[in-house]
């Protein structure tokens, strides 16, 4: 690797490299993440800036797609320090074509010209919002939508261009029971109370120009967020009898001249989990039907590979009388039928003898199968239909002359139990189609604990039992009351019946949405992701493989390239392999192997879900930032969906925490602010423009500071005798707890959010803090004062004398992204110290016990992870001062090839094993950990990006 890259490497941690305002092109090219769609139905993209080199107000963005200039809507979504563009976030609308790539030209203006040099003929869209007193109203020029603001519709109306209402009175709706049946017996015996309940909308905001500091005035994208609870529909006296609950947030993503709507819907779980099973969870929307003809409604539900069931409500295919050749091509084809007087009589005479089919079914209980089945209407048997293994998630219903909406859920079977209901499609006015985010025809969701407890009701008996399943239990403490969910969800209008390769084109869509980036190059140029990582050698774009030339040192590069694709690959196959998906599971991984069983150890306490333990999150995005991978991407999209809604809590008193791994996601009486990690959210919410559920997650562990003095991360093993006291000052760890909060503050600060003063005074302070400590971050710990933000000693050391108190885990969940961005980002005005504090962590963490004595009078403990922690030598290397240390740098390569983590011995490859011995075939890694796979993968790239060239020698 070239000595530049160490150069710009070291030009980045120092947080002194001179501003890249003139470096960098005013234009910058975008390109589709994987191939590119064949539909735009409008997109959102986050965009990097250097430092310095635009201002809010001061600049002019335009897009092109090599031809013609595109409308572009455009809004800052993070500032450097300086008060410059840091992130900007575009919207374009859809488009008649698609483009590999498109070109964002960036201009200076003048504040005084700006608004006129912004009104070009080029830029004019059709979207338009009225925001009224009762209503919201979203016209794209392809369709309208109507939003109440009070009531259980969620939206009122989805009208067509051609003046088609095609989708009505949207709501959502919820089952639950206050018990499960725990054997048969139980179902007939067991007395269990049912609910059922609607959406009921408390607030409902649009956003036109999605942010501050827009600097354009022609709209491309409609944001309108609906918030709510279920109530209980009065219907007997259980129902009414439960309070609303289960808070939901409803995003409905619009774009100029296109005819889809995208939704983003979030649940948080309010309820008692012993005592409110999910039973049903779906979003439900009327189709109006009347006056078309039964043989003219259609129904198209997704099955696999792009296939779909395609049926009439009536049926003139297949009869014992043929209507004619025209008349069945046709209906098979979703169009109106031709006059009944040109079809054989013996047919048109009989209409009234074939049947109607009112309502369909779709079932997927399982990631490897789903049911079908139809009935003629309530009361009569269902008739089952030929299923299949993985539906797409696609539902439609409509007609050839009225029209109709198709309704896709993203990650259908991955997200089981799904469903889909098509019911009253033979009624006079309207039918209906509900999608199923959790299908009724599946058990109740069970959130209860797994285990009683085995009589652990001390601490001296918990400890001890992690001793032996490595979960940390505590009573009361493995609830899901906070936890939450967000789905994905597409309707799309049509003016009349679509063929089935459209519906299929359509739904392909739905469940791969289209997303733009910048290159690897670009973006890591810019440093607004840091400058920990570097491209692929010899590879400009990120894309290549890495150079295996004859240069040993070239070789020992292209074979760690090699290891990290190797491990990506190899955990995608898992996730299939494994089948880690479920409503609540998709997204997350398995923490530890076992070898005997072939198996990973999904029943052993603290070694199953991993829930971001050692940051496997921070891995596979920084994989993605230096490849541009697709694959990687998706990977890294459902890591950042599931760990920052099930694994983190979101109300309560432990709002902004996380849950240690374990075999239920919230299982472990560990929360703590290191599973929350904000870091772990970051890269996506820039990348995709912001994401407004990721930045609402973000904004959730600002307030994570405040549970430390409700809960002690340390209660179980502290010897100071302090305790949490109201008013009192806090004390948190230097390590992953800090390392999260500071990561929150930094963001906030980064986007202007609501409370950015506040979070920069917290980073200001606690920093000061750490540096005022006399042995700095090996201190361990410090007392941190919530009322204004700083930093005192700990309670071991109130005099400030030196404690040294490392731990392992300090560093391995984010903490050396967080202080190199944060160093980064402050440059010269860091607190005084600080710095300093910090390359003495990174140095003296790896160095031997006797130099760690000269220094701070006594050897560390406790030092493992030794080649998940050579990245902080491979930093010090760089950053220590103007020289590049060879001799760390070698020290770093030695921790890495020799420390404990995976061996340089080790061979990178898997082993089939089929037969008696496993479930299915699998290809086993039995040698690999999660903690391995993220240590070893964030290793690699920091080492490469900041020595990489020191392999030479």
């Amino acid at each position: 690797m070239a000595r530049a890259t160490c150069l710009l490497a070291l030009l980045g941690v120092l947080g002194r490299a001179a501003p890249l305002n003139n470096s960098s092109s005013s234009s910058v090219k975008v390109s589709w993440i994987g191939d590119a769609p064949s539909q735009n139905l409008g997109t959102t993209f986050g965009l990097p800036w250097p430092q310095g080199k635009y201002r809010p107000g001061e600049v002019d963005f335009q897009i092109s797609d090599g031809q013609n200039p595109l409308p572009l809507q455009s809004w800052v979504t993070g500032y450097w320090r300086d008060g410059s563009i840091k992130w900007s976030a575009h919207a374009i609308p859809r488009t008649d074509k698609v483009a590999d790539e498109y070109t964002i030209e960036a201009t200076p203006v003048s504040k005084r010209n700006h608004n006129r040099e912004r009104k070009r003929p080029n830029q004019t869209t059709k979207l338009s919002v009225k925001d009224g007193s009762k209503e919201v109203t979203v016209d794209t020029g392809k369709i309208t939508v109507s939003f109440p603001k009070q009531g259980r519709y969620l939206v009122s109306s989805i009208k067509t261009s051609g003046g088609k209402t095609v989708g009505k009175d949207g709501r959502l709706v919820l089952y639950s029971q206050d018990g499960v049946p725990e054997t048969a017996d139980d179902r007939a015996d067991a007395k269990i109370e049912r609910y059922k309940f609607e959406s009921k909308i408390e607030e409902v905001t649009v956003s036109k120009n999605d942010g501050k500091d827009n600097n354009n005035n022609d709209s491309v994208r409609a944001l309108v967020t609906v918030r709510g609870n279920h109530t209980a529909i009065a219907k007997g006296s259980s129902s009414s009898a439960h309070g609303d609950w289960l808070p939901f947030v409803v995003r409905f993503y619009l774009y100029a001249d296109s005819d889809a709507i995208r939704l983003v819907h979030s649940i948080t779980f309010d309820g008692r989990y012993d005592r409110d099973f999910i039973s049903g969870l779906g979003i439900q929307f009327r189709v109006p039907l009347g006056g078309e003809e039964l043989y003219n409604r259609h129904v198209r539900l997704a099955g696999t590979d792009g296939g779909f069931l395609n049926e009439a409500v009536k049926g003139i295919t297949g009869l014992r009388r043929d209507p004619g050749a025209a008349v069945r091509t046709a209906q098979i084809e979703g169009k109106a039928l031709p006059a009944e007087s040109t079809w054989d009589t013996r047919v048109s005479s009989r209409l009234r003898w074939i049947p109607a089919w009112n309502d369909y079914r779709l079932s997927q209980l399982s990631p490897d199968g789903f049911t079908l089945k139809k009935r003629t209407k309530a009361g009569q048997s269902w008739v089952k239909i030929p299923g299949g293994t993985r539906a797409g998630g696609l539902a439609y219903l409509g007609g050839a002359t009225r029209g109709g909406l198709a309704v896709a859920l993203r990650d259908f079977w991955k997200r089981y139990p799904t469903g889909l209901d098509v019911s009253g499609a033979a009624s006079d006015d309207e039918g209906q189609i509900t999608l199923w985010l959790y299908s009724p025809e599946a058990e109740p969701l069970d959130l209860r604990p797994y285990h009683d407890g085995m009589g652990q009701d001390t601490y001296e008996k918990q400890l001890d039992a992690l001793e032996i399943t490595y979960e940390d239990y505590e009573g009361g403490f493995d609830t899901p009351y906070g936890i939450a969910r967000t789905s994905e969800v597409f309707l799309f209008a049509f003016e009349a019946t679509p063929p089935s390769d459209e519906l299929a084109e359509r739904n392909a869509l739905a469940q791969v949405p289209p997303a733009l980036a910048a290159s690897p190059g670009y973006i890591r140029e810019t440093k607004a992701l840091g400058s920990y990582w570097a491209l692929p050698e010899n590879d400009d774009d990120g894309n290549a493989a890495a150079s295996s030339s004859s240069s040993p040192g070239a070789r020992a590069r292209a074979k760690i390239e090699t290891n990290l694709d190797f491990l990506v690959r190899h955990y995608q196959k898992e996730v299939e392999a494994r089948r880690w998906y479920g409503f609540l599971d998709h997204g997350d991984v398995m923490h530890t192997y076992d070898a005997d069983r072939h198996q990973w150890r999904y029943d052993v306490g603290g070694y199953a879900w991993d829930n971001s333990e050692l940051s496997p999150d921070l891995f596979v995005w920084q994989y993605f930032l230096r490849t541009g991978r697709a694959d990687v991407y998706r990977f890294a999209e459902a890591l950042t969906r599931h760990t920052g809604e099930v694994d983190s809590y979101h109300i309560g008193d432990w709002k902004g925490l996380g849950t240690r791994h374990g075999v239920a996601h919230w299982a472990d009486s560990a929360k703590q602010a290191r599973i929350s990690q904000p870091q772990y959210r970051k890269y996506f919410f820039y990348l995709s423009g912001g994401d407004e559920r990721t930045g609402e997650l973000l904004e959730h562990t600002l307030d994570a500071d405040k549970t430390y003095g409700i809960l002690d991360p340390q209660r179980k093993v502290r010897t100071d005798g302090w305790k949490p006291s109201p008013g009192a000052p806090v004390t948190f760890g230097l390590g992953t707890d800090w390392a999260a909060l500071a990561a929150g503050w930094l963001i906030e600060w980064e986007r202007r959010g609501p409370r950015w003063e506040e979070a920069r005074r917290k980073l200001e302070g606690t920093a000061a803090g750490i540096a005022a400590l006399r042995n700095g971050f090996v201190t361990g710990s410090g007392s941190y004062v919530i009322e204004n933000g700083t930093l005192l000693p700990p309670p071991a050391d109130p005099a400030n004398e030196g404690v040294v108190a490392i731990s392992h885990l300090n560093a391995v969940f984010g903490m050396p992204e967080v202080v190199s961005e944060l160093l980064e980002y402050w440059g010269d005005e860091a607190p005084a110290g600080f710095r300093a504090a910090w390359l003495d962590y990174a140095y003296y963490y790896g160095a031997t016990a006797e130099e760690q004595r000269a220094r701070y009078g006594a050897a560390f403990s406790g030092v493992s992870l030794r080649q998940a922690h050579s990245r902080l030598a491979a930093y010090y290397a760089v950053a220590a001062g103007p020289e590049y240390n060879a001799t760390v740098a070698a020290r770093a390569w030695d921790a890495f090839r020799t420390g404990d983590g995976i061996p340089e011995s080790q061979e990178f490859v898997s082993t089939r094993v089929q037969g008696s011995a496993v479930l299915h075939p699998v290809d086993e890694a039995a040698w690999l950990a999660t903690n391995d796979f993220a240590q070893y993968g964030l290793a690699s790239i920091q080492n490469l990006a900041y020595i990489g060239d020191s392999l030479e020698d």
